[in-house]
């Protein structure tokens, strides 16, 4: 099952960054990060992460950490990325409900790194609830990523 889930959220990383950079690469989407930090930002979650009792998220390449992008990276994502299903539920709908507008890079970047924390959270929870529930934020934040990129949601609540 562990394996399964990492495999799965890899794919997933790999197509929402593949899908950012064809877009950049073809002026669809202004962003003032470079495709490198993209790639860096892939390389940074490939080499692992883990969460610490303080909630803080922590590479596990010590020479990634060290570097300036690595403590950037941390920054971000210890910073801005909601760590409650009900925080992330709030960006889900405050995103959505501004949908006349594409996401900045900051706000795409965030949406992902919050789909690799309730990923992550589904995996490592006991309770099957709380699993269950972790995943149905992860299907909305999928839902809310899927709509960015392509227009349409993959899944319709309603």
């Amino acid at each position: 099952m562990r394996l399964h889930l990492k495999i799965c959220l890899q794919i997933i990383l790999w197509l929402c960054f593949d899908q950012v950079l064809r877009d950049v690469s073809g002026g669809r989407r202004s962003t003032t990060a470079s495709s490198i930090d993209v790639n860096l930002m892939f390389e940074f979650l490939l080499g692992g992460v883990v969460i610490d009792q303080d909630n803080n998220i922590l590479l596990l390449d010590k020479e990634m950490a060290s570097m300036r992008q690595g403590r950037e990276f941390l920054s971000q994502i210890n910073d801005d990325i909601p760590k409650s299903q009900s925080s992330m539920s709030l960006m889900v709908s405050s995103l959505e409900a501004d949908r006349k507008t594409p996401l900045t890079q900051s706000e795409f970047d965030n949406l992902v790194l919050s789909m690799v924390y309730s990923a992550h959270q589904a995996l490592v929870q006991k309770n099957r609830q709380q699993r269950e529930a972790w995943g149905g934020m992860l299907l909305q934040l999928a839902n809310t990523t899927v709509n960015e990129l392509r227009g349409s949601f993959l899944f319709n609540y309603t």
